[in-house]
């Protein structure tokens, strides 16, 4: 099985070629394609690591994520604010997963 991590808006996901993944808000267009950093790659035994691979995804919207409510309350204070707040994401379906350079075990002879 292959797939690879990528970081995109200070968090890492795994992905494989096919996958549709919910990322933080992008600056690209729905139909566009996007490229993200590959962290690591792993094709079946082989495991790759480094920054030179590429996975290239196509946006499919533009949406936002549920509702999340905090609620603040101090008991017998007469107190309570509710705060609430929706997430901006970019659904992004994965095209392609391209290998990476580094290895990640190098025998020295």
């Amino acid at each position: 099985m292959t797939y690879a991590i990528i970081k995109t808006g200070g968090r890492q996901y795994r992905v494989a070629e096919g996958d549709t993944v919910d990322v933080d808000l992008l600056d690209v267009e729905p139909g566009k394609t996007a490229t993200f950093e590959v962290l690591m790659h792993v094709d079946g035994d082989k495991i790759t690591h480094g920054g030179s691979g590429k996975v290239t995804g196509e946006v499919v919207e533009q949406r936002k994520d549920k509702k999340v409510i905090a609620f603040k309350y101090r008991r017998r204070k007469g107190y309570h604010r509710t705060v609430g707040h929706r997430r901006k994401l970019t659904r992004v379906k994965i095209k392609s997963i391209g290998g990476s350079a580094k290895k990640s075990a190098k025998k020295d002879e």
